[in-house]
């Protein structure tokens, strides 16, 4: 099933200025060939934003802007903001700041607006969290875990696994996988990254040996020449969504007892693992598909910190009396 289903966001907003204009600005989106969950999430945003202007809660339904986008104010967005740090959080308001910037952009691109309504419009704050590395013996319990069963999500799921240890590679990109973007002879994958941007990485000889053996079994599951997606549910003619990886990550750490268990944690242990060995940031970009030095310096933090405490205990600082 597609990530985004555009009849479904815009339920209750049928016949609104609103819905008419998010119509639009997806079709501007699908030309300029941003990724679907890129799409996905702009549209979520303005969605949200007009689906609060009209609730009872806002202090703003019945006025303009709950019908009409292009009368949006910085205080309507306001509001929103404020509303979503206080109902979810500081980082989901963030997320939500970003993608509608580019929704009243796009207005006024489109000579809609005269003045964009988020200029003044600060972006929240949020907490900078050092996110943990998966670390190697835990990686290993996690798949012991997995293994107490033979049956074929538990092939999958250490298949899955594997790659996200052994590539560093998004939740998507390896989520999204097809059959025919994976190569066993010369042991690499073909992903599709954020902003269109392709590149091929390559995987070691245990998690090509633990692929050969889910690709067997999946051979042998009913429909499985229907399915273009490399990876399977577990019964009937679905695949496996990069949602559902997420959900298994989190249910078989906490059975492993490893408490969040998610795939970012493996691309943090990437870039760990990749600096401790002498490795320079340039190629390291190329591998895991960033274009901004923001993202090593950003995924290398926790590491940095990590790298650090093991310096210390080396050099026993403050034992020496």
């Amino acid at each position: 099933m597609p990530l985004l289903n555009l009849n479904s966001l815009l339920k209750g907003l049928e016949g609104t200025d609103w819905a008419n204009f998010i119509r639009d600005w997806d079709r501007t989106l699908r030309a300029a060939n941003h990724p679907e969950t890129t799409r996905y999430n702009y549209l979520l945003a303005a969605t949200q934003l007009a689906r609060y202007l009209r609730s009872p809660e806002s202090e703003y339904a019945g006025s303009g802007a709950a019908t009409d986008p292009t009368a949006v104010k910085k205080r309507h967005v306001e509001m929103f903001q404020s509303w979503m740090i206080e109902t979810r959080s500081a980082s989901t308001a963030l997320n939500k700041h970003k993608s509608l910037q580019q929704f009243f952009k796009w207005l006024v691109g489109e000579g809609e607006m005269d003045a964009h309504p988020m200029t003044r419009v600060p972006q929240p704050k949020t907490e900078k969290k050092l996110i943990p590395i998966m670390k190697d013996e835990e990686t290993k319990k996690l798949i012991l875990h997995i293994r107490q069963k033979k049956d074929f999500s538990a092939i999958r799921d250490e298949a899955l696994v594997r790659l996200y240890y052994n590539t560093g590679a998004r939740l998507s990109e390896i989520g999204n996988l097809l059959l025919t973007d994976i190569d066993m002879n010369t042991q690499s994958i073909h992903v599709h990254g954020k902003g269109a941007k392709d590149r091929r990485v390559r995987f070691g000889t245990k998690t090509a040996r633990v692929l050969s053996q889910y690709l067997r079994a999946r051979a042998k599951k009913r429909y499985a020449d229907e399915i273009e997606q490399l990876w399977m549910a577990e019964r009937g003619k679905v695949a496996l969504t990069p949602n559902g990886i997420k959900l298994m990550l989190k249910r078989r750490g906490k059975e492993a007892g490893l408490g969040h268990v998610h795939a970012h944690r493996w691309r943090h242990n990437y870039a760990h693992e990749w600096h401790r060995a002498g490795g320079n940031t340039g190629d390291l970009m190329l591998l895991l598909g960033w274009s901004s030095p923001d993202m090593p310096r950003h995924y290398g933090a926790s590491a940095a910190a990590e790298r650090a405490q093991e310096l210390q205990s080396q050099m026993g600082i403050g034992e020496k009396v």
